[in-house]
């Protein structure tokens, strides 16, 4: 039998203050303050084995985007008992600077990405600066030094990661964006990443405005509903109501168990 896994988004950033320009495509209120994007890293642990999803991002590219981190990536790991030089998975839903900005700190992970995504950040796009903008180029080097190194695991299309996980490539926000589908006690989450970063990007239809194919972004939006056991299975990879919604992990009140059932409907 599969194994059922525990999942913990672990907050280590937020940034407040945001329009609903900065959260939504075509906002109809451009003036309307909406909640705050936070910032985490997920992990999954079960079957003796730990995974981690995507990275955080580093002091240096969070001056540059004017982002403070209430913690680093590392410490943030460490208070729910996990060490990041220590991890030997970790899953880059895409590379943006945010998503794959620490990679430095898992110096023992295989890194897990789609073909698509390698070839978007060097590639001719980048030449575009709009493209370029959510990118960091010493984040893209890393990741270059990483395959050097027999680091970087590339996969084309849906994949098993491991019994009880499955990665699906949804594209949209990135060409290569990828979501993670896994077997908890209470039944398949789906882990969306960029590909919706609050519950009103997928319920309403409305994508955030940092997008590379929006025709795929929209489409992907049904694949997370298909791949997820309900709509409250759907955890967005940004949203403040995760520390509301869940209980708060037993070691940090800045963490919440997305596996447990859910405390109030958000």
């Amino acid at each position: 039998m599969e194994p059922t896994y525990e999942i913990t988004a672990v907050r280590y950033a937020r940034s407040d203050g945001r329009r609903q320009t900065q959260n939504f495509l075509y906002a109809d209120d451009h003036d309307g303050e909406v909640s705050p994007l936070d910032f985490y890293i997920f992990v999954a642990q079960g079957g003796g084995r730990t995974f981690v999803i995507d990275t955080g991002f580093d002091p240096e590219s969070g001056a540059q985007k004017n982002r403070a981190a209430i913690r680093s990536p590392v410490d943030a790991l460490k208070s729910v008992g996990i060490d990041a030089s220590s991890v030997e998975d970790v899953i880059l839903t895409h590379m943006h600077w945010d998503h794959a900005g620490g990679m430095r700190y898992f110096p023992k992970a295989r890194f897990h990405i789609q073909d698509a995504e390698m070839e978007f950040c060097t590639g001719r796009c980048m030449c575009h600066s709009v493209f370029r903008k959510p990118f960091n180029v010493e984040h893209v080097v890393y990741a270059v030094r990483a395959l050097f190194d027999d680091r970087l695991v590339f996969h084309d299309g849906d994949y098993t990661l491991a019994p009880g996980i499955t990665v699906h490539r949804i594209g949209g926000h990135t060409p290569g964006l990828q979501v993670l589908r896994i077997r908890t006690k209470r039944g398949h989450v789906v882990l969306a990443g960029d590909a919706a970063h609050f519950w009103e990007n997928l319920r309403k239809r409305a994508p955030f405005p940092v997008v590379a194919d929006l025709s795929a972004t929209l489409e992907g939006y049904g694949k997370l509903e298909r791949l997820a056991d309900s709509a409250d299975h759907i955890i967005p990879g940004h949203a403040p109501l995760l520390l509301e919604s869940f209980p708060k992990h037993p070691l940090d009140d800045q963490s919440a168990r997305v596996d447990l059932p859910l405390l109030r409907l958000n």
